[in-house]
């Protein structure tokens, strides 16, 4: 079964059981697909983009939450809080942080990157492998101790 499929799936048990969180996140995300799908030539979404897609939905759910915690807002960040739990079922388990700067390691040998001026030639050789397993914020941190 494709993450469309799990997701179209997922849509209909949340209606069924009136579960308004993950209904509202379900729907925000088919939609978020939905125009991805109609954006310029008509394709269709395979799991890649949908990882892809979701980790978009992902990071707009944790600026949301920042800001709401900054604007005294409690009751809206617990709700992003809760929708951000039902976006991370459709994302690849998430490497340790450990099994992270292991990839860095070998990026920094076969790229022959040693000085923080070799970042960008670093995150070249790393983020590929890395797509959708890992938060490209704490990566780019890693890489910055790393050469730093």
């Amino acid at each position: 079964m494709t993450l469309k499929e799990q997701l179209h799936q997922d849509l209909m048990t949340a209606m069924k059981s009136k579960d308004e969180v993950a209904l509202s996140a379900l729907r925000l995300l088919k939609t978020s697909i939905m125009k991805f799908e109609t954006a310029g030539e008509q394709k269709t979404a395979n799991d890649e983009d949908v990882i892809q897609i979701v980790g978009k939905e992902i990071k707009q759910r944790k600026d949301s939450i920042e800001q709401f915690e900054k604007g005294n807002r409690p009751e809206l960040a617990e709700k992003e809080k809760a929708e951000l739990k039902i976006l991370e079922k459709y994302l690849p388990p998430q490497m340790s942080e450990d099994e992270i700067k292991a990839i860095i390691k070998e990026g920094m040998a076969s790229s022959g990157a040693s000085s923080k001026s070799d970042i960008g030639k670093l995150m070249g050789a790393i983020m590929p492998k890395l797509k959708g397993k890992a938060d490209g914020g704490l990566v780019n941190k890693l890489v910055q101790e790393m050469l730093g």
